[in-house]
C-alpha cells in the first residue's frame, strides 16, 4: 500500500486534533515526511532562497512563515511540540541513542535487521526510539546540516518560552550524569582496569567524574552564577580528560595482556559517551546555545543513520578487527624494516640465508611432485614442505622478502598517528615508507641472489655424481610452461600476494590470543610447568613462545596455505595456483639446470625471467597494500588525510628517488 502524502494545510489542521500520545507523535512523524517531500514547491516565500538549500529546510522556512501568519496554527503546533517533549523520556535520546545495546556482532546485525525490515512503533515514551522513527532516513544529516541559526532560532521558539534557553536543561544534566556514570562502569571493569596505567588512575578520574557531574547538577539547582557554573563545567571537562588519557594508557599494555575485539569495543563506547558529555555540557552551559544544538542535532541525526545501517556495523567490526591485529602485529613488523647502511647489509645478509634455504626447498617440492600423491595429499606434502622451511629460514634469523610487506605495514600504522595535524608526523611516516622499500629491496636481492646458484649448484652436483639431473625433462618442460609471463602467472602472483596478507593476520591473532590469555605466564609459573620443566628451563620456554609465537604461526599458516589451498581450490574445479618469486625463481633455475644451456636460446625462457620482476611486484604490492588498508581503516583515517600521504610520496619520489632503493650515506 503507498504511503500517504500529507500537505500542509492537513498537516496544520490535524495539529488541533490530537489527544493521545501516539497521535501527537505520528503528527510528528508526517511532519518529517513533508519536510521531505520535494516533488511539489511549497508556497512562494518572501524571503530569498539559495539553489543550493536542501528542500527540507525550503519547507521548513515555509512551515515557519505561515505559523506567523496564522496565529491560531502557530499556538496548535506549539502546545503539540511542548506537550510531546514534556511527556517522553529525552535521556532515552541524550544519553542513551546512537550506543551499541550489545557487542555481539551476529546479536547487532539481527538488531539492525530489524529496524530495517520491521516496522516500528510510535506508541512509545523514549525520545530515543521516537527520534530514530522519525528520522529514518539516511539523508537527515545533509539538510540538517544546512539549516541556518535564523531558521533553527525560529524553530526553537515554538518548542520554548524562552528561545535563549533550552526547554529541558534537567534532562541534559540527567544525562550527563548518566554518561559518566556508564563511562565509569565500564573504565573500572577488570579488563580495561588492569591495562591502564597506575599513575593514572591514582587521583581516580573515573569517581571524580562522576563527583563533578553530581556538584555541576547541584550548582545549577542552587541558582549559582553563569560564572561559578562555568567554573564547574570546566573543572568536569578536565577530569573528563583525565579519564580520556587514563583509558588511552590501555594501549601500553597491549604487549602484556593483549587485545580483544571486545576491549577495543568499550574503549571506542568510552570515547562516544565522552563526546556525547562534552556536547551535552556545550549545550548546557553556553549563553547562546544554538550552535552547539545544532552539532548535537547533527550528530544525533547522524547516530539514527549508523544505528540502522548494516554496511556501519560491517565496516566498525571490520575496524575493530583490523585494530587488534595491527596493534599486536606493529612490534613485528619492526624487524623487517631497515634504516641505515649497516641494517641494510644485514637485511642482504639474512635473504641471502633464506634464499638459500628455499633453494632445498624447491627441489624437494619437485620430489613430491615425483611422488604422484593424490591433489589433497601433494597439496599437503608441499605446504609441510613450505612451512618447514620457513621456520627453519625463522629460528636461524634469516627471512623471506616476501613476509615484508604484511608484517611491517602495521609498523607502519603506528608512525600515522599524528598526520593529521602535524607535517613533521606526515614526514617521518614518508621517511619509514621509504625505509621500507629499501628494506624489501635488499630482501628481494638477496633472496633472488642465492636461491638460484644453490639450486644449479645442487643440479651440478647431481649432474657430477650421478650423471643425471635432480628434475627430469618433464618437469622442466612444465616449469617453462607454468612460469611464463605469457601465462596466467600475474593473476596467481596477485593471489599469492593475498595469501602473504593472510599469513600476517592469522600471526597477529595467534600472538594476541596468546598474550590474552596468559600463557607465557602458565608456562613460567604454573605448577605442573615447572615440575616438568624446571623454574629456570620453565622460564626460558615462556620467553622463547612469547618472542617466537608470532613467526611461527605466520611461517606455518603461509606454508601450508601455499600448499593446501590451490589443491582445496581444485577440488572445487577452480584454477588457482601460487606463485611465489623465490621458489618460482628457483624452479626456473632447476629447468635450467636440467636442460642445459641450449634453452638460453629459446624464448619461452625468457619470458620465464620477465615473469620474476613481475611476480616480485604483485607478491609485495598485493599484500602490502591489503595490510596498508587494514591499518589506516584501524587508525580511522580519513579522505583528505590519505590524499596528503599521497601527495607527499610523490613529492619524495620527484626529489630523491633513490631514497627508495638505497640507504642513506649518514
Amino acid at each position: 500500500m503507498a504511503r500517504i502524502r500529507w500537505d500542509l494545510t492537513a498537516l496544520l489542521n490535524a495539529a488541533q486534533a490530537p489527544t493521545n500520545r501516539v497521535e501527537r507523535h505520528l503528527w510528528l512523524v508526517h511532519l518529517l515526511e513533508w519536510l521531505r517531500h520535494d516533488s511539489e514547491e511549497p508556497a512562494p516565500s518572501i524571503e530569498p532562497v539559495a539553489a543550493s538549500t536542501p528542500w527540507p529546510v525550503r519547507r521548513l522556512r515555509h512551515l515557519l512563515n505561515v505559523l506567523d501568519r496564522h496565529p491560531a496554527h502557530r499556538a496548535r503546533v506549539s502546545a503539540l511540540l511542548r506537550q510531546t517533549l514534556s511527556e517522553l523520556d529525552a535521556p532515552g535520546l541524550l544519553a542513551d541513542f546512537g550506543f551499541a545495546p550489545r557487542h555481539g556482532f551476529f546479536s547487532e546485525l539481527a538488531d539492525r535487521l530489524r529496524l530495517n525490515f520491521l516496522p516500528g512503533t510510535p506508541e512509545t515514551g523514549d525520545l530515543g526510539e521516537l527520534f530514530l522513527l522519525i528520522f529514518d532516513d539516511e539523508r537527515d544529516p545533509e539538510w540538517i546540516a544546512a539549516i541556518d541559526e535564523r531558521t533553527l532560532r525560529r524553530l526553537l521558539a515554538l518548542c520554548a518560552e524562552d528561545p535563549a534557553r533550552l526547554p529541558w536543561q534537567n534532562a541534559l544534566i540527567e544525562s550527563i550524569e548518566l554518561l559518566v556514570s556508564q563511562i565509569r562502569a565500564s573504565a573500572l571493569s577488570s579488563a580495561l582496569r588492569q591495562r591502564m596505567e597506575p599513575a593514572r588512575l591514582a587521583d581516580r578520574p573515573f569517581h571524580q567524574v562522576v563527583e563533578a557531574a553530581a556538584a555541576l547538577r547541584q550548582d545549577l539547582a542552587d541558582g549559582a552564577s553563569p560564572t561559578q557554573i562555568q567554573q564547574r563545567a570546566q573543572y568536569l571537562r578536565a577530569v573528563l580528560a583525565a579519564c580520556l588519557e587514563a583509558a588511552a594508557s590501555v594501549r601500553g599494555h597491549l604487549d602484556e595482556y593483549g587485545i580483544s575485539v571486545d576491549l577495543v569495543f568499550q574503549l571506542d563506547q568510552l570515547r562516544a559517551r565522552a563526546d556525547r558529555v562534552e556536547d551535552l555540557l556545550a549545550c548546557l552551559v553556553s549563553p547562546d546555545p544554538l550552535p552547539d544544538l545544532r552539532h548535537l542535532l547533527l550528530e544525533l541525526a547522524r547516530a539514527s543513520a549508523e544505528r540502522r545501517s548494516v554496511r556501519a556495523l560491517f565496516t566498525q567490526h571490520y575496524a575493530l578487527l583490523a585494530r587488534k591485529v595491527t596493534e599486536r602485529s606493529a612490534d613485528t613488523g619492526e624487524h623487517y624494516i631497515t634504516r641505515d647502511r649497516d641494517e641494510y647489509r644485514h637485511m642482504v645478509g639474512m635473504a641471502l640465508g633464506g634464499g638459500g634455504v628455499i633453494g632445498f626447498t624447491t627441489l624437494i617440492k619437485f620430489a613430491i611432485t615425483a611422488l604422484a600423491l593424490p591433489v589433497f595429499w601433494n597439496g599437503l606434502g608441499a605446504g609441510l614442505n613450505y612451512a618447514l622451511s620457513f621456520v627453519v629460514v625463522h629460528l636461524l634469523h634469516w627471512t623471506v622478502a616476501t613476509k615484508q610487506p604484511a608484517m611491517t605495514a602495521p609498523s607502519l600504522a603506528r608512525r600515522l598517528e599524528g598526520i593529521a595535524s602535524s607535517d613533521v608526523a606526515l614526514g617521518r611516516f614518508v621517511d619509514e615508507v621509504a625505509n621500507l622499500l629499501r628494506s624489501q629491496t635488499a630482501g628481494i636481492l638477496g633472496n633472488l641472489v642465492a636461491v638460484a646458484p644453490v639450486v644449479l649448484l645442487l643440479q651440478g652436483l647431481s649432474w657430477w655424481l650421478g650423471g643425471q639431473p635432480l628434475i627430469g625433462q618433464a618437469q622442466a618442460h612444465y616449469v617453462l610452461h607454468s612460469t611464463t609471463l605469457l601465462g596466467p602467472t600475474a593473476l596467481f602472483a596477485a593471489f599469492t600476494g593475498v595469501l602473504l596478507f593472510a599469513s600476517s593476520l592469522i600471526a597477529g591473532w595467534v600472538e594476541n590470543w596468546f598474550v590474552f590469555h596468559r600463557l607465557d605466564s602458565a608456562i613460567a609459573w604454573n605448577p605442573r610447568s615447572i615440575a616438568l620443566l624446571g623454574e629456570t628451563r620453565a622460564q626460558r620456554w615462556a620467553l622463547w613462545w612469547r618472542d617466537n609465537i608470532s613467526g611461527l604461526a605466520a611461517n606455518v599458516s603461509l606454508g601450508l596455505m601455499l600448499g593446501l589451498v590451490p589443491a582445496l581450490a581444485a577440488f572445487f574445479g577452480l584454477p588457482l595456483e601460487v606463485r611465489h618469486v623465490t621458489l618460482s625463481t628457483g624452479q626456473i633455475a632447476a629447468a635450467l639446470g636440467t636442460l642445459g644451456l641450449p634453452v638460453l636460446r629459446e624464448a619461452a625462457f625468457w619470458w620465464c625471467v620477465a615473469a620474476i620482476p613481475v611476480t616480485a611486484l604483485l607478491n609485495l604490492g598485493v599484500s602490502f597494500a591489503l595490510a596498508f588498508r587494514v591499518a589506516m581503516v584501524s587508525q580511522g583515517l580519513k579522505l583528505q588525510d590519505r590524499g596528503r600521504i599521497y601527495q607527499a610520496l610523490r613529492q619524495r619520489w620527484r626529489e630523491a628517488p633513490g631514497s627508495f632503493f638505497f640507504p642513506p650515506r649518514g
